[in-house]
């Protein structure tokens, strides 16, 4: 049964059944050296073609609503892999600026090596892009909501913008999750992940994925088994078993971080509030006709000391990383934008009194209870 319901997909799309036991779960495939007489696959790891590499590809793409899938051991893996499958010496590309800074310094510190020139378009709207564009364009990029202030892009018009100009289109869909956002469906090509964070949900796997059309998931094969960036088979079992509960986390998220976007909004000690569920925010109306559900993200300014304010939380974790089942808190400048300048930050709207929160699956009265005390100290 090929249901297109995401909590279904999430469970049973994908696995392979052992036919000796007749388990429940997909069968752990560790060998490096498989059999090359009278079969279909010549399977190998880093050919990203392995039982348990297969499986996860397969759910992934049918969670994203695209035709073929492959995963990486990390996010940026996936990213400088689709990156370096569509752009060579003498191309162009265009990137937002407001981006992840692992993606962002990326890009500043790789792309002149290679001869490849580009563009950071400030802002959201569309005419940066349209007037970035040269004759030797040949991709776009693009994160929504962005890390770390929620902005929101137009997708469908980013889309049509790339197919008008003969560009591949690239999404970074690591905020969202395939179960609030599905880029494939709004006309992107290539939707990325950063896997650590919703896909895994547990703080416990480093992982990434790239999800597209059959024709252009074989140019992104085609580089990856060069680059190397493989996962292995018990980190893609553990993904497997973290992508059956996706829906169900994303979904409390969800809920959890609309009432506590709610809650900081109205906060004495707190300045500004970003977040894509709240009538507020500059992109609200865009979150609701591109996405079906609002995140787990949200940041905001205190007005107290940021760094007294983190240590005297209780239940929130202080930690670089997002997505996970516990609600975890950050301040960008010291952790995933610290690699861009103090200027260079300022100029995103990233200030040294941001932090970033990570909304878990706890009980969200217990976790504005702990924001309400440390914002009070």
């Amino acid at each position: 049964m090929n249901s297109k319901n995401k909590q279904t997909q999430c469970v049973h799309t994908g696995g392979i059944i052992d036919e000796k036991t007749r388990g429940a779960v997909t069968p752990i495939y560790p060998s490096t050296a498989y059999d090359y007489v009278d079969v279909d696959i010549h399977a190998y790891p880093r050919y990203f073609n392995t039982p348990n590499q297969r499986v996860v590809a397969e759910k992934l793409a049918a969670l994203e609503n695209g035709e073929a899938a492959t995963v990486f051991s990390s996010g940026m893996a996936a990213i400088s892999t689709v990156l370096f499958s569509f752009l060579k010496t003498g191309d162009h590309a265009i990137f937002q600026n407001d981006l992840y800074g692992g993606t962002h310094h990326a890009i500043t510190k790789e792309m002149e090596k290679f001869g490849i020139d580009y563009t950071l378009v400030d802002g959201m709207d569309i005419a940066g892009y349209k007037k970035a564009l040269k004759p030797n364009t040949r991709l776009i990029y693009i994160e929504t909501p962005s890390n770390p202030l929620l902005k929101l892009i137009d997708i469908r018009a980013i889309a049509q913008l790339a197919r008008a100009n003969n560009l591949v289109s690239v999404i970074d869909n690591t905020f969202a999750s395939p179960i609030n956002q599905n880029p494939i469906d709004l006309g992107i090509d290539v939707v990325v992940h950063s896997g650590t964070k919703y896909l895994g949900g547990h703080s416990d796997i480093c992982c990434g994925v790239a999800v597209t059309s059959k024709e252009l998931n074989e140019k992104i094969w085609g580089s990856a088994i060069h680059f190397g960036g493989s996962l292995n088979a018990q980190m893609c079992y553990l993904l497997e078993r973290s992508l059956k509960t996706l829906a169900l986390r994303v979904n409390q998220q969800n809920n959890n971080a609309q009432r506590i976007s709610e809650f900081l909004k109205g906060h004495p000690k707190v300045n500004n509030v970003y977040y894509p569920g709240l009538t507020s925010h500059e992109g609200h109306e865009l979150a609701k006709s591109q996405m079906k559900g609002f995140g787990g993200m949200l940041s905001f300014e205190v007005r107290t000391d940021p760094d007294m304010f983190v240590k005297a939380l209780q239940l929130i974790k202080p930690a670089m990383s997002l997505g996970g089942i516990e609600s975890t808190i950050t301040s960008p400048a010291q952790t995933s934008h610290s690699k861009i300048s103090k200027q260079e930050r300022a100029k995103v709207g990233i200030s040294d009194q941001l932090l970033r929160l990570s909304v878990g699956i706890e009980y969200a009265d217990d976790l504005m209870a702990d924001l309400d005390q440390a914002l009070n100290l």
